[in-house]
């Protein structure tokens, strides 16, 4: 009889103990609120269902808390339902257009536009049917009354309204006299055919004046990838459709053309990778510490490139522009390693320093023209080559010339398209850090493919959700080693006045940026560059 008592207490001891190390991490979890059992499928608007995983006990020094628990989330429903892409081709040339455009939907039915694709704005906005003040663009004007998916932003206390005080409005000013200015709207935005990604609900700016340089441009408006709640980028990360990355690939001198991948994508082998600071800069900075030529280092200070806006890499811009000492060093030692005759540039406006004899077979450049790396934070190095910083001399043949130039006074070191030229850039917003990848972008395309899908199709992958990028062939030029609305009031404006040397006196500004408060008050933000001169 005792001993079937202590049979029995010494039973509930062990169902007591069991009980407890079950509770544990549900109390442990509980009192940091990370449960995974709190993520319900309506936790984030329009994210996949959450899926339901068992609890385990994680230490209180867990590193998981490093992180914003809505990253965290967006994480778990990865691994069972993966996000879609939005895949998309790169059409125009760099320096004939002075940009690259790509093709997007908007409405019900369809409505199609040819966007400029730029990483400095971030409104998205196309010419509105009522618009009294806008040029002859590319494709007809945005008709809002023939989309049945149309809504106007109503007016509220976030935004600029109209007279009538009906909708909210944006406008964006630019130095050089340029601006835009509409009503916000929302509809239903498709990516085209070669995208897995299904039409997303998004605010768009429906313009309604334009003038200067957007009056005149042949492509119909903006497609804005910057950090800002008016962005599509960050429109469809909030809905949980992509992940926090995008990754643009411009094709190389010869050949225009490319891809745009808006979500994240499998990272290619040795992607060279630079860090990106949000605080330190709401555009998307990179911590460039020097730059050799030949393998010599300039005789700078890594300061140098971190005066005012820091280092920023911008789509919208077409060339580069370094701080006064950056580029006399840069350019004096371009020079000093070039052996070829130097002649006048094609505009007699500018003082272009170009050079003559080097032929027009862009895969012979590298003999005539040294190889330039540029250093970032980490130690890690990108290489340039020859069409990194040169452009075709449009009058002479077998001529070219620096595409990098002064930044008048300013401290802000500004990159152009014509850095990323046959490089994939991945802006992976989610890690803050931009990689970059040696590849021809014009081959890029064609090597992506659907399952699938007939051989003319572009863009292909193993599933409907996931891609693998192969090697494409490399570009000529790269050596074979290489692998692979009323009007609001401004509250701050920043400008930026890239310039380029005139014929005399004082140097003649090539283009500027004026960076100015959103029309939704979040933050500043960099609003569409233009240009002073669109072709070469």
């Amino acid at each position: 009889m005792e001993a079937s008592k202590e049979i029995e207490k010494m039973a509930f001891a062990v169902s007591l103990l069991l009980a407890s190390l079950f509770l544990l991490p549900v109390a442990a979890e509980a009192a940091y609120g990370e449960s995974e059992s709190q993520i319900s499928p309506g936790s984030i608007a329009g994210t996949p269902a959450a899926m339901v995983l068992p609890l385990f006990f994680s230490p209180l020094n867990t590193t998981r808390r490093s992180f914003p628990i809505h990253s965290h989330r967006r994480e778990l429903q990865g691994k069972s339902s993966p996000l879609a892409n939005a895949r998309m081709r790169l059409y125009d040339d760099l320096l004939t257009n002075g940009y690259y455009t790509t093709r997007l939907m908007i409405g019900t039915p369809p409505q199609e536009f040819a966007l400029i694709v730029d990483t400095g704005s971030t409104v998205t906005y196309v010419p509105c049917s009522s618009c009294e003040q806008c040029g002859n663009h590319q494709d007809p004007r945005f008709q809002p009354d023939m989309s049945s998916t149309y809504e106007p932003v109503r007016c509220n206390t976030a935004c600029t309204c109209d007279v009538g005080d009906k909708q909210c409005t944006y406008e964006r000013q630019y130095a050089e006299m340029s601006s835009s200015s509409g009503l916000l709207g929302e509809d239903l935005v498709s990516f085209g055919i070669e995208s897995d990604l299904e039409p997303q609900r998004a605010v768009f700016g429906c313009e309604t004046s334009e003038t200067g340089d957007l009056f005149n441009q042949h492509a119909d408006g903006i497609m804005g990838l910057g950090r800002g709640q008016l962005s599509i980028m960050d429109q469809l990360v909030q809905k949980g459709v992509i992940s926090d990355s995008f990754s643009l690939c411009y094709g190389g001198m010869d050949i225009g053309g490319g891809a745009i991948v808006l979500g994240g994508i499998p990272l290619p082998p040795d992607v060279v990778f630079a860090r990106s600071d949000p605080i330190r800069s709401p555009y998307y900075n990179i911590e460039l510490k020097g730059m050799l030529i030949s393998g010599k280092k300039l005789d700078l200070s890594p300061n140098v490139f971190d005066g005012k806006h820091g280092t920023v890499l911008d789509s919208g811009t077409t060339f580069a522009y370094l701080p006064k000492e950056a580029f006399i060093a840069f350019r004096d030692s371009i020079k000093d390693k070039i052996l070829l005759k130097q002649i006048p540039g094609p505009d007699p406006n500018y003082r272009d320093i170009c050079f003559f004899g080097a032929g027009s077979d862009v895969s012979q450049l590298s003999k005539f023209f040294p190889e330039v790396d540029m250093l970032f934070g980490d130690g890690q190095k990108l290489k340039l080559y020859p069409e990194n910083y040169l452009f075709r001399h449009s009058k002479v043949h077998g001529a070219y010339c620096l595409g990098v130039f002064q930044n008048g006074n300013d401290l802000t070191t500004l990159l152009g398209g014509i850095i990323a030229r046959n490089t994939l850039v991945i802006y992976d917003r989610r890690n803050e850090r931009i990689g970059f990848w040696k590849t021809n972008c014009s081959e890029l395309w064609k090597r992506l493919q659907f399952n699938g899908a007939p051989s003319p199709a572009p863009l292909a992958f193993e599933n409907s959700h996931t891609f693998e990028i192969s090697s494409p062939t490399l570009s000529p030029s790269q050596p074979q080693n290489y692998s692979l609305p009323v009007r609001k009031l401004i509250k701050e404006r920043h400008v930026v006045t890239p310039v380029r040397e005139g014929p005399a006196g004082p140097a003649q500004p090539s283009r500027s940026t004026i960076w100015e408060e959103s029309s939704l008050r979040v933050g500043l933000v960099k609003p569409i560059i233009t240009y002073a001169r669109r072709a070469i």
